[in-house]
């Protein structure tokens, strides 16, 4: 008896095992990626998502611009996708190296052409249109476009998220960066030393809109990303704040 349920323990491991092994395997999924041509490397100096310069805000070539069914809207901007050139023994590289990716804009459709060639970005293709620097990591860049895997990811950030304030005396704005974690923020509040807790609606990509006058008062902020976590960083931005400026708080 004693063997025999061993033995039953041990199919219950190996069980488990294969389970878990399926289980990464469809963590991965298909599409498709095309690169930018841009001297400076980046793919993009602004976007769908409001970051402005990426180098200035870490991102740089490790930038993407998203498909519709990916970029959903803006809410993804931030998100982080591991990527590897897959299925083509002509164009991938080698070992089928990945690298990780940063959502920053959005890749429009052109319904004009096909999605075999030039409407890439056309619903409901999932499709990254990478930075050349970025694209030459993992496919050759004679390649027009190549089939890859993806999936989301933890955002590794250095240094804490940072706000970056703009809007005017009628109402308030800030620009979120350099968010750790999920990466994608879906809900933020803003305080005031005069005020509670005040619900930021998204105005676009990343940036937060309040319409209080917060001006000559010191912020905090509260940010919550897609997994549901919460983070509030205290009197962030002093009461001279002004518009133009960017200030550091906690990271996730």
């Amino acid at each position: 008896m004693g063997a025999l349920q061993a033995t039953v323990l041990l199919c219950l491991v190996l069980l488990h095992l294969c389970s878990s092994i399926l289980a990464q395997d469809e963590d991965w999924k298909t599409a498709t990626a095309t690169y930018s041509k841009e001297t400076d490397g980046s793919i993009i100096t602004e976007g769908a998502c409001g970051y402005g310069d990426l180098h200035k805000i870490s991102y740089g070539k490790y930038s993407a611009g998203l498909s519709g069914i990916l970029f959903n809207r803006g809410s993804t901007c931030g998100a982080c996708y591991e990527l590897r050139c897959v299925d083509h023994i002509l164009w991938c590289l080698q070992g089928s190296p990945s690298i990780i990716l940063t959502a920053t804009d959005f890749c429009p459709p052109n319904f004009g052409l096909s999605v075999d060639y030039g409407g890439w970005c056309n619903f409901p293709k999932e499709h990254f249109e990478m930075s050349e620097a970025a694209f030459a990591e993992i496919a050759k860049k004679k390649a027009d476009i190549v089939p890859v895997q993806y999936r989301r990811v933890k955002c590794e950030r250095t240094g804490g998220l940072r706000f970056t304030m703009s809007g005017s005396s009628h109402f308030c704005e800030v620009l979120i960066t350099n968010v750790g974690s999920d990466g994608e923020v879906v809900a933020v509040k803003v305080k005031g030393s005069k005020t509670g807790w005040i619900p930021m609606t998204r105005n676009w990509g990343q940036n937060w809109q309040s319409n209080v006058n917060l001006q000559g008062q010191p912020l905090s902020f509260e940010v919550t990303v897609s997994s549901g976590k919460t983070l509030a960083s205290y009197n962030v931005a002093p009461s001279k704040w002004q518009f133009g400026q960017t200030f550091e708080g906690k990271q996730f």
